[in-house]
């Protein structure tokens, strides 16, 4: 089998697609709750376990899109959220069986290559605030859930380590830290990918603007910093302009498709497939930086499909 491109190489190459929302694939399924594991209802990372050939054929439909990357169906399994699920002593071994079946996946298209993103979602706490409940947890708690996630994730052979939705930049500095010692403990290394999570004024949940976020992580061996979730890529346009400026680190873009609207208590996201991909074509014409772009919430294999059309129409020239 020939040796893949590794991921860092390809980005500098070309730019790279990322696949788009899980939760809402999933729940075309119509699960019950005897669909996942001991009836927790909503344990979605525990599909793995029940209904793995589900979470394989979503990973199938974004990679029939065109999608060069597909995130591991992990984004809570950090092991103070499988805690609540009665999983959290098996974190290793439950973060490891995700991503090798993401793996397996990758391995059926021979095409070209595709990668494996080791999804880590938030701990669900807040350690930068003096809420008494959110922001009591303690830190070295918060790293070790993070740093287990991270070495099952890698021992499961994912191309890379993706810090997503991230509410509170402490907390990214912390799953940084637990990433890096991760890779020292098993002694392999792979890129890091750290996203921040921006409201529609540039903000993150407790305050913190786009510079101070960037400025705070960008030295700690990452190697792509990114936007995630929360807006639309309208709303992302002056961050993304200015971390494009900074000429540091590779750009991921994965926008929610729009800003969500509120209809009967549910979060419904209305842009279309081609205006998402015409408004991320702009980026990749305006910010050579970009090299990463996919959807998040409201997406589907559709959006994928529109954003694979034009990374092949404007995304294909190697970043300078």
């Amino acid at each position: 089998m020939t040796q893949k491109e590794p991921l860092l190489v390809a980005l500098k190459n070309r730019v790279l697609l990322f696949d788009g929302a899980m939760g809402t694939e999933i729940q075309k399924f119509d699960p019950k709750p005897e669909d996942f594991p001991d009836s927790k209802d909503g344990f979605n990372d525990g599909l793995v376990q029940t209904h793995p050939e589900w979470i394989k054929q979503i990973h199938k439909n974004y990679l029939d899109a065109g999608a060069d990357c597909i995130e591991t169906n992990s984004f809570g399994s950090n092991k103070i959220k499988l805690d609540e699920y009665g999983f959290g002593d098996q974190t290793v071994e439950f973060n490891r069986k995700i991503a090798q079946l993401a793996s397996e996946v990758c391995i059926e298209y021979a095409d070209k290559p595709r990668y494996v993103i080791g999804s880590m979602g938030p701990s669900g706490y807040l350690p930068s605030s003096n809420d008494p409940d959110l922001g009591q947890k303690p830190l070295d708690e918060i790293r070790e859930a993070f740093e287990l996630q991270a070495e099952g994730l890698i021992l499961g052979g994912v191309d890379a380590l993706l810090i997503e939705t991230s509410q509170d930049i402490l907390e990214v500095k912390l799953v940084i830290e637990a990433c890096h010692d991760a890779m020292k403990k098993i002694e392999k290394k792979v890129p890091i990918i750290a996203n921040t999570t921006l409201d529609q004024y540039g903000k993150m949940l407790l305050g913190t603007n786009i510079q101070a976020a960037y400025t705070t992580v960008s030295g700690m061996g990452i190697d792509v910093f990114g936007l995630n979730c929360s807006t639309g890529p309208i709303e992302m346009t002056p961050s993304v302009r200015w971390l494009d400026e900074q000429k540091e680190h590779s750009l991921l873009v994965v926008p929610n498709a729009g800003m969500p609207e509120n209809q009967g208590g549910q979060a419904v996201y209305k842009m279309t497939p081609q205006k998402m991909a015409d408004a991320l074509g702009d980026f990749l014409v305006n910010y050579p930086n970009v090299r990463i772009i996919g959807g998040c919430c409201g997406t589907n294999p559709e959006h994928i499909s529109a954003l694979r059309k034009v990374i092949d129409e404007k995304g294909t020239s190697t970043k300078g």
